[in-house]
């Protein structure tokens, strides 16, 4: 038995972020800056667009990373599979920087965590099967599951970004009717 670099993706993913909590400890967490989408945007600053990218690697603790790469490494191969990495990679940046974006445009704090991503592979995860000019019932409830879930916690006052959920959740939905219209993405 030999040991495969089976989903180059998913595992480069996971191993960077772990990589950026180690530099974060390293640095008493002043290198996370670079890793977190700020509350504006200084559009002549490069960093700026660099983190807007960058945020879905850096995590405020070993906890928050070990809790959102459980469902990246158990999801992401399988969803590197179907889609092929090229494709799942487009789709991690693109669920980057919307969240990225819309967390500049709407809120007053920064963001950090690959959360969003999470939630673009559970709602991808859910449809991955789907056939055309069909909804699964397994979509149905996980989007009501999962998204119902971050909605009613919107109101909690914990430090979590449920906003990100939501849109990440959304984008794998998109993702995967996009490319079951398309057959391809």
């Amino acid at each position: 038995m030999k040991v495969t670099y089976n989903s180059p993706v998913v595992l480069t993913y996971a191993f960077l972020s772990v990589i950026v909590m180690i530099l974060g400890y390293m640095t008493g967490f002043r290198s996370m800056s670079y890793f977190m989408v700020g509350s504006h945007m200084d559009f002549l600053n490069p960093l700026d667009y660099f983190r807007l990218f960058s945020h879905v690697l850096g995590h405020s603790n070993w906890s928050h990373l070990l809790g959102n790469f459980t469902f990246i490494l158990l999801l992401g191969p399988l969803l590197e599979e179907k889609y092929g990495s090229k494709q799942l990679l487009v789709m991690i940046l693109f669920t980057a920087l919307i969240t990225g974006i819309l967390n500049i445009l709407l809120f007053d704090h920064g963001l950090l965590g690959a959360s969003g991503i999470v939630f673009m592979m559970i709602l991808l995860s859910s449809i991955v099967n789907a056939q055309e000019h069909t909804i699964p019932l397994t979509f149905i409830l996980v989007a009501v599951l999962f998204l119902g879930k971050e909605v009613f916690d919107i109101f909690k006052n914990d430090q979590v970004s449920q906003f990100a959920h939501i849109i990440g959740g959304v984008c794998g939905a998109v993702f995967g009717f996009f490319a079951l219209k398309k057959r391809v993405f």
